[in-house]
């Protein structure tokens, strides 16, 4: 897979259409995270938010594992001070840094640890290969999750499933993380999720209309960060101001006429 770089990069980016295809490219270090590797995937995020071409986003990994965590080697010094910084241009790589408009689907594959975990959690969607392995095991090093999982992983699974791992550290496998949650879908046989996540993702970008994707997501944030009502109070404006755009009459057209809407973004 191509990379955007002429130098040796740590995080591969592709355009698919209109999909941005976001690869961990570490593999010889089961993908560990440099500081190069974090300020890279920053630099794909914004692109994939800033971009109104690119309508969904896919983050893999190259090689046979997802990620191990953190490169300690490499990281230990920002670790201890505490200055993970983004680099200019950048988007915080845990997407912690307000709204998000655009969906991004993970894939993931053998070990999924640490920081792996949280890049899950900030997606969207989340699939998984039958061979995934799983451990937030930062309490195992005397420190504690910081992407995220201390207040995602309780969310997306439930009080007592996520303390069940994040406290003891321990590895779970792809069935356990199906049954909390944390992934919607296990792909069996040796089916690969790169590719199933790719699928996802081309729905969601050629069969839906990504203003509609767009709000349909500011809406969801809106509600779980404000509550219902502040979401509730948004959706006439919304479904107006859909409503009167060139994709909106599509929308009409196309089940007037019972075919799949083609959608421009406009």
């Amino acid at each position: 897979m191509s990379s955007t770089s002429a130098n040796a990069a740590t995080i591969t980016v592709e355009r698919d259409g209109h999909v941005l295809l976001i690869g961990l490219n570490r593999p010889a270090k089961r993908n560990a995270f440099t500081g190069q590797m974090i300020s890279e995937l920053s630099l794909a995020y914004e692109l994939l938010e800033s971009d109104e071409d690119l309508w969904c986003g896919v983050l893999f990994a190259h090689g046979d594992h997802f990620t191990a965590g953190l490169d300690m080697v490499d990281v230990g010094t920002d670790l201890a001070s505490g200055d993970f910084t983004v680099p200019e241009g950048g988007r915080d790589p845990w997407r912690r840094d307000g709204t998000w408009s655009t969906p991004l689907v993970a894939a993931a594959q053998g070990w999924v640890m640490t920081a792996g975990i949280e890049l899950l959690l900030a997606a969207d969607i989340r699939v998984a290969a039958q061979d995934a392995r799983f451990s937030q095991l930062e309490v195992r090093r005397g420190i504690y999750p910081f992407g995220g999982a201390t207040f995602r992983f309780p969310r997306e699974t439930g009080w007592g499933n996520a303390m069940r791992w994040i406290l003891t550290g321990e590895e779970f496998d792809a069935a356990e993380a199906r049954r909390i949650g944390l992934v919607q879908e296990v792909l069996t046989d040796g089916a690969s999720a790169v590719e199933r996540a790719k699928e996802i993702a081309r729905v969601i970008s050629e069969r839906s209309g990504p203003l509609a994707v767009r709000a349909t997501l500011a809406s969801a944030h809106l509600a779980r960060e404000s509550g219902d009502a502040a979401a509730i109070a948004q959706l006439r404006p919304d479904l107006a101001r859909l409503s009167s755009t060139a994709d909106g009459a599509e929308g009409v057209r196309s089940f007037v006429e019972r075919r799949n809407a083609v959608f421009t973004g406009h």
